[in-house]
């Protein structure tokens, strides 16, 4: 065991937006003994893990992967990225495979082994699970899975622990590319490898997952340090500017779930209600008080499932009239009723984003009088065929323009259109699966590969 082990974490998400080079390079120079970066998330929404696409550029996860890859092979020191390509699907995980292999080569690096694993889970091995009996359990308020809604899935992915991650760190590896997982096991894994306590483990991982996100002021994108001993972890801002303070770890520490004092993973639970939180020096935070509780009885992996809902336009309209401002619910009801009359009431989805008065948080707008100069409406056509839905958002965007309004005399001041065409999306997908399932082996869902390259 390594008593004190440093941990260099460039980007809060590998590829969303690239990492700031000025903040990273200074973390290379407190000779981290690993490089990692989660690179995955479901705030993108179920379209990519669906569709099987990126939403981060091909070029920015290139940069990433390269600072990151040129710098842990001098340091020599693993590199370990989770959540491959954004979903972490077997086909990201192989195209970041190649471009590490395609980097190695550009940089002729010398021989190293490169490891990884997939995550995507077999809709036939789930299926078997229910006709067994087995509970497929929902999470956040959703029922058991069925067979019906299974059926409505085209991709799922298992979120891994720190198993896998373990597994290749044992055979080796130097260089570690995850399929789907958990953020906090990227980082709790090889602190785990190296005998430190899971209690410290996986509050490493949790403060480290977004990187500058747990410093202030704000700003994405930079690096941050972290350290582990046997008594803490510390977290340092790379950043000239930046500080990891009291409030910015403890703030990071509770967002983004229900209970603010609870990391659930593969194998157990953070609990992270008694940390102590304290200002070590000027840029770093020192924290103390978290604790692990290990599952009881077989550990449960959470799945997630994308499906597909249908084919979809997009139609953008603007409006600076004040009558029709103050009116608008009436305009969208007129358009409603003219795709109603082509093409029933059934069938196609048909929603309008109305910017400046609930675009963003809709019915759960506080907010009712409209006090905006101008609104930008946002017409999304859905339907099973890619001609039905143009022709829906089409009638459903151009209808705006036809509203008849009380005290309307003719078209001036009415709806101006940003393009005379509607605009061809990616399909729409929902969420179909936020379950867990029981296995028998943590390992189950999950293949481990290496190969040396260089």
């Amino acid at each position: 065991m390594k008593k004190e082990l440093k941990f260099l974490c460039p980007n809060g998400h590998l590829g969303f937006a690239p990492t700031k080079e000025e903040s990273y390079y200074l973390g290379v120079k407190e000779k981290p003994d690993f490089i990692l970066c989660d690179s995955g998330s479901d705030d993108i929404g179920p379209v990519p893990l669906g569709a099987d696409i990126c939403t981060s550029l091909k070029s920015t996860q290139t940069h990433d992967l390269e600072i990151m890859l040129v710098e842990a092979r001098k340091l020599g020191v693993p590199m370990i990225i989770g959540s491959a390509g954004d979903t972490g699907t077997n086909s990201k995980v192989d195209m970041y495979v190649e471009i590490i292999k395609d980097l190695a080569k550009k940089h002729k690096l010398p021989k190293f082994k490169l490891g990884y694993f997939y995550s995507e889970v077999d809709k036939e091995y789930l299926f078997k699970k229910i006709e067994a009996g087995v509970e497929i359990e929902g999470l956040d308020g959703r029922a058991n899975l069925t067979k019906a809604e299974l059926e409505k899935t085209d991709r799922i992915v298992g979120v891994a622990g720190v198993h896998p991650y373990l597994k290749l760190l044992e055979m080796g590896a130097d260089v570690i590319i995850g399929g789907r997982c958990s953020d906090v096991a990227v980082f709790a894994a090889p602190a785990l490898y190296h005998g430190h306590s899971p209690d410290l483990a996986y509050y490493l991982g949790k403060v480290l997952e977004c990187a500058s996100f747990c410093a202030e002021p704000y700003g994405g994108k930079e690096s941050v340090l972290g350290t582990i001993t046997e008594q803490d972890v510390k977290v340092k801002a790379m950043h000239p500017q930046q500080r990891c303070t009291v409030a910015s770890v403890a703030g990071h520490a509770m967002y983004e779930r229900s209970n603010p004092f609870y990391e659930y993973v593969a194998g157990g639970m953070l609990d992270m209600s008694q940390c102590v939180y304290e200002q070590y020096d000027e840029k770093t935070c020192r924290i103390t008080g978290s604790k692990f509780i290990p599952v009881e009885g077989k550990v449960k992996v959470k799945l997630e499932g994308s499906g597909k809902v249908g084919e979809r336009y997009i139609g953008i309209a603007g409006i600076r009239d004040p009558y029709t401002i103050k009116n608008i619910d009436k305009v969208i009801d007129w358009a409603k009723s003219q795709v109603k009359d082509i093409y029933g009431d059934e069938g196609y989805l048909l929603n309008y984003l109305v910017y400046g008065k609930n675009g963003v948080m809709g019915d759960l707008e506080p907010v009712r009088e409209i006090k905006s100069h101008e609104l930008c409406v946002i017409v999304e056509g859905v339907a099973p065929t890619a001609q039905m839905a143009e022709e829906i958002t089409m009638t459903g965007t151009r209808q705006m323009f036809y509203a008849r309004l009380p005290e309307v005399k003719g078209t001036a001041g009415s709806v101006a259109f940003v393009l005379d065409e509607v605009i061809r999306a990616t399909p729409a997908y929902t969420w179909t699966l936020d379950h867990t399932v029981a296995v028998d082996d943590p390992m189950e869902l999950f293949k481990v590969n290496m190969m040396e390259i260089g």
